[in-house]
């Protein structure tokens, strides 16, 4: 990871409107899930997507640090990837930030980890968790789920659009929405004063479509 090019990232970090996670969890049916991940980054890129978020719950550190690169090496230096859980497999393979949830690692411990000049997120789920996260040195925080959403084993309690006016009173860091976030609600989540709004399942079918869509819807 280069720290030079990693550093603005951080200083002047404004989120996209759009955060999209590509989860592997949503093509475990599919035998190569490399070229698929790999056609689904490219298709999201070439509807002007910057930004993106690689998710692997499952997989091995060997396949997660492999798909790091290759998403590395495709979509190039223009993309902002961050990587979810593994602080270690985004420094070796070179991504620009990592996000980690209530169970990983703490923030402050990411941070020795990973250097000054890489960008961190963190995931909060009620008020508490949100005020305590506003404290540590993470550049973003993220809130949810806001809806019901399919996308965990075992979801948090849903926190609504109540919970995002919530966590945007708490906290003047950028905000990350999630949860259950569509196409139909997204523009909600915005005017409850979220600046950026992550989605994972209503980006899966014709990916460049559905990202076009979001940002008409948007911005």
């Amino acid at each position: 990871m280069s720290g030079e090019a990693a550093k603005p990232l951080r200083q002047k970090l404004q989120l996209p409107r759009l955060y999209p996670i590509l989860d592997v969890s949503c093509f475990a049916s599919v035998p190569d899930s490399t070229k698929v991940l790999l056609d689904f980054a490219k298709e999201i890129q070439s509807a002007g997507i910057y930004w993106l978020q690689y998710r692997n719950k499952q997989g091995s550190s060997k396949q997660m640090l492999s798909h790091a690169r290759e998403l590395r090496r495709v979509l190039g230096p223009e993309v902002t990837l961050i990587m979810n859980d593994r602080a270690d497999l985004a420094l070796a393979a070179g991504l620009d930030g990592i996000h980690v949830g209530q169970d990983d690692l703490p923030v402050d411990a990411v941070r020795r980890i990973v250097g000054p000049n890489v960008i961190i997120g963190t995931s909060t789920h009620n008020p508490d968790q949100l005020r305590l996260a506003d404290q540590t040195d993470a550049d973003y925080l993220a809130i949810g789920p806001v809806f019901a959403t399919s996308s965990k084993a075992n979801p948090d309690p849903v926190v609504g659009l109540e919970g995002v006016r919530l966590a945007r009173a708490l906290s003047v860091k950028p905000l990350v929405a999630i949860g259950g976030v569509t196409r139909a609600n997204c523009r909600s989540v915005l005017d409850a004063g979220a600046d950026s709004v992550a989605v994972i399942s209503d980006l899966v079918n014709n990916p460049r479509q559905a990202a076009e869509e979001f940002l008409r819807i948007l911005l």
